[in-house]
């Protein structure tokens, strides 16, 4: 398996990353096809490997073909690929939310197998994110989980091989964790820049505060961490928030994730009475 040569069908942020991150741990990348010629050149040269003319040579060069393409279009590109050059190779997707079997429906047929490697990692450029990749964890799932759950394992990164029926659900609590953070931060910097902040200074002040309770969050747990007026019951407080959001949708969002906090304090403090908490978030 450390032999097999390693093709990439699209050359975005993520095929770069994992081109550099497999090279750097010692991997063989055959090379790069893509619509965008000068990106599948770039993503070569950065990796040291080849620019191919047609999607036939790349995969007649690689022995396992990744499809780094948006999560939409790899269904679509699976399906435009010459079936009978499929036998004995592998096809992997980095989809969080699609399973192996979705994406590459039939792959057993043409003697091919089919796997999602997922890393839960924000990997948001194309020079840089590789060098993060070996703390990130890997979610495996398909034919050959197993081979890849080994080769990550070698690299030093955790990883689980999941289930493929619960792909939509995994991928939901990821996206919570990491893009739902991103709208709630920026609720957040709104708020202070309606109070006289700058954008700069909204988050400048926000940082220390955000990355404290996120370092607290993970040594904890999220519900011991909890501090503020709802995990003390503060309903005055709570009241005072609802009254000055404005937005039908900014007030559900402060809405929602309150119930949830609420239900957060009530395990940490079952003593505690939060029913005029529930009541006033209805």
């Amino acid at each position: 398996m450390n032999n097999m040569k390693i093709g990439f069908i699209g050359a975005g942020k993520v095929g770069f990353s994992l081109g550099k991150y497999f090279a750097e741990n010692g991997l063989e990348i055959s090379g790069y096809y893509s619509r965008s010629e000068s990106s599948a050149r770039e993503a070569a040269n950065f990796t040291d490997s080849k620019l191919f003319q047609s999607v036939e040579e790349l995969i007649s060069a690689s022995d396992a073909v990744f499809l780094t393409v948006t999560d939409g279009a790899i269904k679509e590109t699976y399906l435009s690929l010459p079936k009978a050059l499929l036998l004995g190779k592998q096809l992997c997707h980095c989809s969080g939310a699609m399973s192996a079997e979705e994406a590459f429906p039939d792959i057993a047929e043409y003697g091919a197998k089919g796997t999602s490697i997922h890393p839960l990692f924000p990997v948001n450029s194309k020079k840089d994110s590789y060098k993060e990749l070996k703390n990130s964890f890997f979610c495996i799932e398909g034919d050959c989980a197993e081979e890849w759950n080994d080769i990550f394992s070698s690299f030093g990164n955790t990883t689980r091989i999941i289930d493929s029926n619960i792909k939509k659900r995994y991928h939901a609590a990821c996206c919570i964790a990491s893009n739902l953070v991103c709208g709630l931060v920026e609720e957040s910097a709104e708020l202070l820049e309606q109070c006289g902040f700058t954008a700069d200074e909204a988050l400048s002040a926000l940082e220390p505060l955000a990355m404290s309770n996120i370092r607290r969050i993970f040594a904890v747990g999220p519900t011991d961490a909890l501090t503020g007026p709802v995990e003390r019951n503060d309903v005055s407080t709570v009241k005072k928030h609802i009254s000055c959001i404005s937005g039908e949708n900014n007030s559900e969002i402060y809405r929602a994730v309150t119930k949830k906090l609420t239900e957060m304090a009530q395990k940490r403090h079952p003593e505690s009475d939060y029913t005029e908490m529930k009541s006033i978030l209805r």
